[in-house]
Order: C-alpha cells, then sequence, then structure tokens
C-alpha cells in the first residue's frame, strides 16, 4: 500500500495531503476544457447578452454546489469516488459506478487526445495519426507519476490558458467594436433559458462527479469547499466566456482556433495542448482509480494501460462516440446524489474505513441510480439537476427499506 501513492485502495494519510494552491491549480486544469468553449459558444450565438450570464452563474452555481458537496466528503473521509460508493452500493454494487466512471473517462481521454490532433493537422500539415500517437503517449506517460504530475502540469497550464486566451479574447472583441457592438447582437435561433442552464450543468456534470478523486489530498473539508467552488464556478464560467466572446467576435468557439484566425499559431496550439492534456490526464487519473476498485491492482499502471486504450482508439472515439459518452453522462449524475444522501445519514460509517462493513450489493444505490436517470429524462426542468436530486431523494427512500438492520445500527443509542 506505501507504494500506491495514489492512494487508490485506502483513505489519503495526513501526511500525504496537499495546500489549496495546489489542488486549485488541479481542479482548473481539470475545468479548462475546450469543450466548455464550445459550450459556452452555442449558448453565446443562442441567448441574448444576459441571459447568457444569467444562464452561466446559475448553471455554474448547482455545479459548484453539487461538487462542493462531493469535495467535503472526499477531504472528509480521504476516499476516492469509487471507495466512497462502496458504502451506498456494496463492495461489487460499486463496480458498477466505477465501470461507469471509469468506462466514459477513457473515452473522453481519446476524444480528447483527438480534439487535440485534428485542428493541429489542419493549422500545420502534420499527420493526424502521428500527433494523435505523440500527444496521447505523453498525456499516459505524465499520469503514471500521479498527483504530483497533475500538480505541476497545472501550475504551467492555467496561467498559461488564462493570460494567453484572456489576450486572444480581449483583441478579438475589440476587433469588432468591443463588448457594445456584441451586446447589440441578438441571436438568430434562441435557445430555451431552461435548455441552456442544462448544457452548463451538463458540460461539467459527469467529471465532476469524480471531484472526491482529487480534493481528497485536502487538508480541511472547508478548504476543499473553497477550491471545488473556484474551479466549476469561476473556473468553468470563464472557459464559457471565451467560447461565447470568441463565437460572437470571430465565429469560432475554441480559443485556439481564434488565435489560428488572428495568426497566433504556436501560442494557439500551446493553448490548446495545455488545455487538453490537463483535462485528459484528470480523466485517465480518474479511469484508473475507478477500475482499481474492481480489479484490486494499483491505479497508475491501470491509467497507463487506459491511456494506450483511449490514444489507439481516438479517431475512432472522435467520429463514432461522443454521442455514445453523452448518453452514458447521463447515468452519471445520480451516483454522486446518492453517495451524498448516504454519507448525510451514514457518517459516521465512513470514519475508519479500514474497520467498515459493506454489503456485497446494495440495491438501494443501484435502483436509486435508475430512477434518478429516469427523473432526468421524463422530468421538466434541468436535466442532471432533476437526477441528482431524484437520485438521492430515492435512495434516502429505498435505503431504510431495504436496509432496516443498518440504519438501526445509525441510530444513538
Amino acid at each position: 500500500m506505501a507504494a500506491d501513492n495514489n492512494y487508490s485502495l485506502g483513505p489519503v494519510p495526513m501526511a500525504a495531503r496537499k495546500g489549496v494552491v495546489s489542488l486549485t491549480m488541479v481542479m482548473l486544469g481539470l475545468t479548462f476544457f475546450s469543450a466548455s468553449m464550445w459550450t459556452g459558444g452555442s449558448l453565446g450565438i443562442g441567448l441574448s447578452f444576459d441571459d447568457f450570464f444569467l444562464a452561466v452563474v446559475i448553471g455554474n452555481l448547482i455545479l459548484g454546489i453539487y461538487t462542493s458537496f462531493l469535495g467535503y466528503i472526499g477531504a472528509s473521509t480521504g476516499l476516492s469516488t469509487h471507495l466512497l460508493a462502496r458504502f451506498s452500493f456494496g463492495i461489487k454494487g460499486s463496480w458498477l459506478p466505477s465501470a461507469l466512471l471509469g468506462g466514459t473517462q477513457v473515452g473522453w481521454f481519446g476524444v480528447g487526445v483527438a480534439m487535440f490532433a485534428i485542428p493541429v493537422h489542419k493549422a500545420t500539415g502534420i499527420d493526424t495519426n502521428i500527433l494523435i500517437v505523440v500527444s496521447g503517449l505523453l498525456m499516459t506517460v505524465t499520469v503514471y507519476f500521479g498527483m504530483s504530475a497533475l500538480m505541476i502540469l497545472s501550475a504551467i497550464a492555467v496561467p498559461a490558458i488564462a493570460i494567453l486566451g484572456g489576450y486572444s479574447v480581449i483583441d478579438a472583441i475589440a476587433s469588432v467594436g468591443g463588448v457594445t457592438a456584441i451586446k447589440a447582437v441578438e441571436p438568430e435561433v434562441t435557445i430555451d433559458f431552461s435548455v441552456a442552464v442544462a448544457m452548463v450543468v451538463g458540460s461539467f456534470v459527469s467529471a465532476g462527479t469524480l471531484t472526491a478523486d482529487f480534493v481528497r489530498f485536502g487538508k480541511k473539508p472547508a478548504n476543499a469547499v473553497l477550491v471545488t467552488m473556484v474551479a466549476f464556478f469561476i473556473g468553468n464560467s470563464l472557459m464559457f466566456i471565451f467560447g461565447a466572446a470568441g463565437a460572437a467576435a470571430t465565429g469560432q468557439a475554441d480559443i485556439s482556433e481564434v488565435m489560428i484566425a488572428q495568426g497566433l499559431l504556436i501560442p494557439a496550439i500551446i493553448v490548446l495542448g495545455l488545455n487538453i492534456w490537463t483535462t485528459n490526464d484528470n480523466a485517465l487519473y480518474a479511469s484508473g482509480l475507478g477500475f482499481s476498485n474492481i480489479t484490486g491492482l494499483p491505479s497508475k499502471y491501470i491509467s497507463m494501460v487506459n491511456g494506450v486504450i483511449g490514444t489507439l482508439c481516438a479517431l475512432w472515439l472522435y467520429n463514432n462516440f461522443v454521442g455514445w459518452l453523452t448518453f452514458l453522462s447521463l447515468a452519471i449524475p445520480p451516483i454522486g446524489g446518492v453517495i451524498i444522501a448516504d454519507f448525510m445519514v451514514n457518517r459516521n460509517h465512513y470514519k475508519d474505513f479500514a474497520k467498515a462493513e459493506f454489503k456485497t450489493v446494495n440495491w438501494a444505490g443501484i435502483i436509486a441510480v435508475a430512477i434518478g436517470v429516469a427523473c432526468g429524462h421524463f422530468l421538466p426542468g434541468v436535466v442532471p439537476l432533476n437526477a441528482v436530486l431524484g437520485g438521492a431523494l430515492s435512495y434516502l427512500i429505498i435505503n431504510p427499506i431495504l436496509n432496516k438492520k443498518r440504519v438501526a445500527d445509525t441510530q444513538p443509542a
């Protein structure tokens, strides 16, 4: 266990906990992602100026609150999402959320590699397959070193993306007459406001469910909440603003494409590469933790294998699997809802992981996830929020019915 610096099968000891600044860089590295810019670009041309900012604020506030709950639980226990799932899903029952979360992260890793290679090929003429292999393997190598590598990479990437991207967006806005000119633009095809909020929340609710994997390294739960809110409320909002401003000014949502249009080829490649690299390494790291929970093997070796698989399948995933990954992502929010609900009512069970007793399969958790997915699909409103609340509330009702003895054990004498 001492050799497993990812602490994939047990809690992170206090001696290995990290400071606020380091964790903030890691989490901002996660949320600084091109896909958020694309969604921001879609919202920017589909909403009025005021409605865009309102949707971004509301959506990322919901996302920030949801992930902060998970961050608090992660830092309180030192446990990854997948080990936390053992309490609410059972040991073998937790394999379901681990496989779902881990599998989708491998898929998004492959998509991310292609998202880097394809535009760089168009801009430079370098063969796409070469770009995929080189970038995919580089991203895979860094994840071997775990949280330490994520911190170093994020400390470089986050300021670079913010500074270079910010300069490019400001220049693009100035070139079309400033903010006043952009505010005057009316959307040709309007996006419904509730759909817009759902797009904001949905942009990162999948990866956000894995928040505990990263902030479990926090020294204090309150610090974990702060880090998480900064990343998802401020960091993700910044990506939406970059995307909307770029789309309004140049017709391109991804800041790297805006920079290419401005003749800033090398900075564009740097920003695009760092943007995807940080998020992809976080995804690969989280996928290793998920499959480690299933296999009992150290996560860093599993992450390496996942990186090779994602790299080899990158173009296929990009061309054929994005819709399927999006569909799978609908099942992920209720998992977070169930974990939060169980921690709220069974907190005493989380105090000593080594002595904790788990069911083999807790059907209450699995049924609650199914109900959460149904709530997200059929109820009106914000789909991811309905899914989280549906999963959490149904678990609070079903678990006491199916597990009367365990609930009785939690009651004070």
